[in-house]
């Protein structure tokens, strides 16, 4: 190869031997320049306001008349678009172009042909689909021969692009004829080669000249297409002389192109889509609401009736999918590609940097089909919807179809395409695409208002799992249910009614989602259904028996019991609408995994709500968002991805009740005591697939073989590993309970062991069934074992008719079996044999038996696909009928592996770490009682400092905490929380000794933060939270509450700490923390029997101002908050702390309360707190004529104790 103009190679033609007798001359040419006269020095060029390439390429003084030869021989393209050889001279040619030619004649071949083709033939298009694009001889398009060959070497070689390609895509990018422009056939293989013809010389095309002939004069509009192509280097071209004096001249400006022919038909992909389909300049959807419109359906376009009479008839199969879909990225399925048009090929432009090229009237970029999972995950990642329209059939499926019809139906131009699937970010289905473990979730989310009440209902869906999920939520002002619900689930896709939903709901949605969550806000009834017709369209469909006709007895339970919900079954019409959409709602549905979801257990469960799983950091951390440091990062040491996901269901739902977590610590313990178990099961199942994933997409049929080879490991792995767990089953505890319930997985496998060929299915994708088992299968295989022994006839014929063995098949793109025939060969080709291809070696043909043989191997192949098809759908259908079985035994499995991971997790704490122990007394006092209690999410057998926790029991309930800023108070209320949640979940802790009362719920009010979106100030925020807990809180709650009413003035701070921990002790008897800088707080409460004062232990040098941090917490009341200490470990200027310090004492008054209340307790003072109660103990008591009834026991106890302290 030979290198071209900017680094294209071109191919340098092989010059024709010498005959006897030539009169080509031996001698060089006087003008033909030697290697040596390429480096010798040129004379200098005069100077000229016309540049020398411009000077090569046409002379001043020549008329730009036609003098280009008209001849058939001159007009016939050269064999390269590239060659740069020089073409015939025309008169009155400027002597400077020999230059020129001299440089390029290494390139010449003898009898070339120097002209370019036409530019103003214009062929007939036919916009029909054809199988038999490549039957036509192959033309170079006017003007684009080099510019086609530069596209894709640049392609090729020269790719830089941001995203780069993937290896599947790089592979059909070098595999496919046109890759650079993506512009492919219909049909599935590759262009059809065909027979080449010579080209015809000229009389003179073996004789030499010598002079080298000079191109042709280009008319106006030919050089501005065509390109400039230097006589010398560039290098030469311009001199540099550093003592010429400095020009005076100005430098003139280049001259401007000419602007385009308006007359000239534009390409596609240089002019925008409205220019072309007039109706995008205006979009309008399809009720004709403009975008700015209340009710504009940004999923619709409107397309006017008369503009469908000018699409051509594969536009106008576009056009049909994509005026329903207009928001959503359209992938349409042509031949070995998946194409974007017109707006959603700019957008792949424009992100991704696709080469962007013209389909008909339609701007385009394409993707090869093997690399369509990578290209829909971009877009995906980046928000968009996937609309996948995929080929019914074949270009030859087509032609068998027609015919099979008879022609009784008028015949299609276009091959049939229909809408496949719709990929959003919250419906993925596909494993290839779901890129984490843990479930995404769609929800569907109904609400009203009833008696001044919030009501919610609610149907989300794990679409990788088909687990639906169903809510009936009646909720408080706050909406604290419904906020749970969305931090436990945080859903990846919404289906809202539109205008129908809260501003409330929506802050919560909006505050408690990722940025990449799909909002979807359907239309009341037609589309968000109403319970009535959500009931009609599940009876309709019959997704559950489609032979039973009153089909609500064949509904899951769930299923039924929501029947009567109007909100919870409007929820569940709505989704499945959306999911009927996307096309996955029958695979989805007729799982019946219908199953009613409490985000609130409080008969169960330990409630976390949505502001305590934040605040705590139990599966995000504050700082950036992810995993690193959170609880559910340190116990998740799953090795299933279903086991990770129930891991994170105990994690949101911890026990509550002691019988159950005993049961869970009881198999921890075993698990730990005795490793064979661990051991066994981490060492069998640590490759295991997402079993709960694969079997979901093999009940909708939409599995490959590969992954089901998988599957069916997947569980004979499983059934391995637990005959070897079997004699570890005997025992009554939880393991065994689980190991002596895993149903027979051998009986339901037993069938598929010689089913079919594994490794086939393995490496090529295909199941080939024993012999015998499919009848249909076997006929069709044998039919194409019979056309192929004919075709070894047929070769074996060829061989003796020809007398040579070297004949033999070879495949050349989609023209298979073709008969290679060597040159050297001397037996006479029969005159019937159709030549198709040929080399200098060889030549290929098709005989007409061979080809009909090769037509109906073809149409076998074609009927065999489809039989092997329906073979698939069998398959699956056989498979699942054990659905509930393969589900049963993935569900034991994976809360095996969370026992193991609780084992994990317990064993890794360190020392000293130990079993929690359970006070199961309902009229007991509740206790926390930790000893040397470590944080369990840092790594702290070193260098952590342990303290004792004391609530509740003998001692009082809540704790008053204070100490210095950045003492580690936050660090002792978030530790205690930690611990509670990992003794319920049944997990060991990190302490000497743990003893407690299971507790109902955490609640918490951590940091201060405000919520701008929801429109709440920091101090709103703070008394939000506060008003759940004291609506909310029980005797068994744990309540920690951290600086309460920092967000306001100090004197209005003071008064509601004040209030609301008197509440809390009193009158609620919740556990908890109160951590304030309040100090004043322990002098007004230094009575209460129920509140005990601690502080954080510091050691403090009040000369240098230096705070020494000790992280012990220890009884007292902390002497101050060292404020200013804090401020010179910090750096802050000593003259700005000084200054502080001196208006800390003139203006700070919190201090100066505690003095008065201290001079108040030498005479007559009463507590404040305990003056309102006994004041509204006497009202009551008037006004009821009872004793208190809102006054429980405990209250009564706590006031009189409080009387007696006095």
């Amino acid at each position: 190869m030979a290198r071209g103009i900017e680094g294209n190679e071109i191919a340098t033609p092989r010059t024709a031997p010498k005959k006897p007798g030539s009169t080509q001359s031996s001698k060089p040419n006087p003008k033909q320049k030697g290697i040596a006269s390429f480096f010798q020095k040129r004379p200098e060029a005069p100077r000229s306001a016309v540049t020398p390439a411009k000077k090569g390429l046409v002379s001043k003084d020549t008329p730009l008349t036609s003098n280009i030869p008209r001849s058939s021989a001159d007009i016939t393209p050269a064999p390269s678009s590239n060659t740069v050889s020089s073409p015939p001279a025309a008169p009155g040619l400027s002597q400077q172009s020999s230059a020129g030619d001299a440089c390029n004649k290494e390139n010449e071949a003898p009898g070339t042909s120097y002209s370019s083709p036409s530019r103003k033939a214009k062929k007939q298009v036919n916009y029909a689909e054809s199988d038999d694009d490549g039957d036509e001889e192959p033309r170079p398009l006017p003007g684009k021969g080099r510019a086609s060959k530069r596209r894709r070497i640049s392609v090729k070689d020269e790719s830089e692009d941001e995203y780069g390609f993937d290896a599947a895509t790089q592979a059909a990018m070098d595999s496919a004829d046109d890759a650079g422009s993506f512009v492919v056939d219909d049909e599935e293989e590759d262009v059809r080669p065909v027979a080449s013809r010579k080209r015809s010389r000229g009389s003179n095309g073996r004789k030499s000249t010598s002079k080298p002939p000079s191109p042709p004069v280009l008319d106006v509009d030919m050089r501005e297409e065509s390109e400039e192509i230097p006589t010398v280097s560039t290098a030469q071209q311009w001199t540099f002389d550093p003592d010429a004096p400095p020009s005076n001249q100005p430098r003139k400006l280049p001259p401007k192109r000419p602007q385009p022919d308006p007359n000239k038909k534009q390409k596609a992909h240089t002019t925008d889509p409205s220019e072309r389909y007039t109706w995008l300049a205006h979009i309008l959807d399809a009720d004709r609401h403009p975008p700015d419109h209340p009710d504009y359906d940004p999923r619709t376009l409107y397309i006017p009736p008369l503009a469908w009479n000018k699409f051509s008839p594969f536009e106008k199969q576009y056009w049909e999918i994509k005026q329903k879909f207009w928001n959503t990225i359209v992938f349409f399925k042509k031949g070995k590609f998946y194409e974007l048009y017109e707006n959603d090929a700019t957008i792949g432009h424009q992100l991704f940097d696709l080469k962007l090229t013209d389909r008909v009237n339609m701007r385009m970029v394409g993707v090869p089909e093997a690399s369509l999972d990578h290209w829909a995950n971009q877009f995906v990642a980046k928000g968009y919807k996937i609309a996948r329209v995929d080929q019914l059939e074949t270009a030859l499926g087509k032609d068998m179809r027609e015919r099979d019809d008879g022609g009784k139906k008028k015949e299609e131009k276009v091959i049939r395409r229909e809408l496949a699937s719709v990929l959003t970010s919250g419906t993925l289905v596909d494993g290839g695409m779901l890129q984490d473990d843990m479930a995404t979730y769609c929800a569907a989310i109904k609400e009203v208002e009833r008696d001044g009440r919030p009501c919610f209902g609610i149907a989300f869906v794990d679409t990788a799992t088909a687990q639906f999920h169903l809510a009936d939520i009646v909720d408080d002002a706050e909406m604290t249910r419904f906020e749970t619900f969305v931090a436990q689930t945080r859903p990846g896709e919404l289906i809202l009614e539109k205008s129908c939903i809260s501003t409330k709901a929506l802050r919560i949605l909006k505050n408690n989602t990722a940025p990449t969550t799909i909002w979807n806000h359907l239309k009341p009834d037609k589309e968000f259904l109403t319970a009535e017709k959500a009931r009609m369209t599940i009876d309709g469909e019959a997704y559950f028996d489609k032979f039973v006709e009153d089909g609500i007895d064949t509904w899951p339970a769930a299923l039924r019991q929501a029947k009567d919900k109007d909100l919870t079954f409007s929820a569940v019409g709505a989704l499945i609408w959306y999911l009927s959409t996307l096309k996955i709602e029958r695979d989805l549905v007729t799982c019946g995994n219908f199953a009613w979801y409490d985000p609130i257990r409080k008969a169960s469960s330990l409630v976390l709500d949505g502001q305590s799983l934040i605040n705590l950091e139990i599966f995000a951390n504050t700082f950036d968002g992810s995993t690193e440091g959170t609880l559910f990062n340190m116990l998740n040491r799953c090795i299933t991805p279903f086991g990770k996901r129930t891991l994170r269901q105990w994690v949101c739902h911890p026990l509550a009740d002691p019988r159950r977590i005993d049961q869970r610590l009881d198999a921890v313990d075993a698990l730990n005591a005795d490793s064979t178990v661990m051991d066994r099961f981490t060492a069998s199942l640590s490759r295991l697939p997402d079993l709960e994933r694969l079997i979901s997409r093999v009940h909708a049929g939409r599995c490959r073989p590969q992954d089901f080879v998988k599957v069916l490991e997947g569980f004979e792995q499983i059934e391995y590993t637990m005959s070897l767990l079997g004699s570890f089953g005997s025992g009554e505890g939880m393991l065994g309970q689980l190991i002596t319930s895993m149903p027979n997985l051998a009986g339901a496998l037993h069938d598929w062991k010689d089913a079919f060929d594994r490794p086939k299915a393995k490496d090529d994708g295909i199941f080939i069934p024993q012999p015998g088992v499919e009848a249909e299968f076997d006929e069709s295989q044998e039919r194409i074992d019979n056309i192929e022994k004919d075709l070894q006839k047929l070769l074996n014929k060829a061989r003796k008719d020809l007398g040579s063995s070297a004949i033999k098949f070879t495949d050349n793109g989609k023209e298979i079996y073709q008969l290679e025939v060597p040159i050297k060969v001397k037996g006479t080709i029969p005159s019937n044999w159709k030549q198709m291809s040929s080399t200098k070696a060889v030549k290929r043909w098709y005989s007409p038996e061979l080809e009909r043989l090769v037509r109906d191997l073809k149409e076998a192949q074609e009927t065999h696909a489809q039989v092997v098809k329906a073979l698939n759908g069998r398959f699956y259908a056989r498979f699942d009928e054990d659905y509930s079985i393969w589900l049963a035994a993935v569900k034991i499995i994976a809360q095996l592996d969370c026992l193991i991971s609780l084992a994990k997790a317990s064993s890794s704490l360190g020392a000293p770490s130990c079993r929690p122990e359970f006070v199961d007394d309902d009229s007991a006092r509740s206790v926390l009682d930790f000893t040397e209690l470590r944080h369990p999410c840092i790594e702290t057998t070193t260098n952590f400092i342990p303290n004792d926790i004391l609530l509740g029991g003998d001692e009082p309930s809540i704790t008053l905490l204070t100490g210095a800023n950045a003492a580690g108070k936050s660090t002792v209320l978030r530790m205690t929380c930690v611990a509670v949640i990992l003794a319920q979940i049944g997990c060991y802790v990190p302490c000497n000794s743990a003893r407690m009362t299971p507790v109902d719920r955490i609640m918490s009010r951590l940091g201060a933060q405000d919520n701008i979106f929801a429109g709440q100030s920091t101090f709103m925020v703070e008394l939000s939270e506060t008003k759940k807990i004291l609506s909310e809180a029980t005797p068994r709650s744990l309540v920690i509450l951290d600086e309460l009413g920092r967000g306001t003035s100090s004197y209005d701070g003071v008064a509601v700490a004040q209030a609301v921990l008197h509440h809390v002790a009193t009158h609620v008897g919740a556990l908890g923390y109160f951590a304030t800088h309040y100090h004043s707080l322990a002098a007004e409460f230094a009575p209460h029997p129920e509140i005990a004062p601690k502080r954080m232990a510091v050691r403090v040098e009040h000369d240098i101002r230096d705070v020494t941090f000790l992280y012990k917490l220890e009884n007292g009341i902390a002497e101050g908050s060292y404020g200013m200490h804090c401020a010179a470990m910090c750096g802050i200027p000593n003259r700005v702390i000084s200054r502080a310090e001196e208006a800390a004492q003139a203006w700070e008054h919190t201090g100066r309360i505690a003095e008065s209340v201290e001079k108040a307790k030498k005479s007559d003072w009463l507590p404040l707190g305990l003056l309102s109660d006994v004041s509204w103990l006497l009202k009551e008591r008037s006004e009821d004529g009872c004793n208190g009834s809102a006054w429980t026991d405990r209250s009564l106890d706590v006031l009189r104790k409080a009387i007696a302290a006095l």
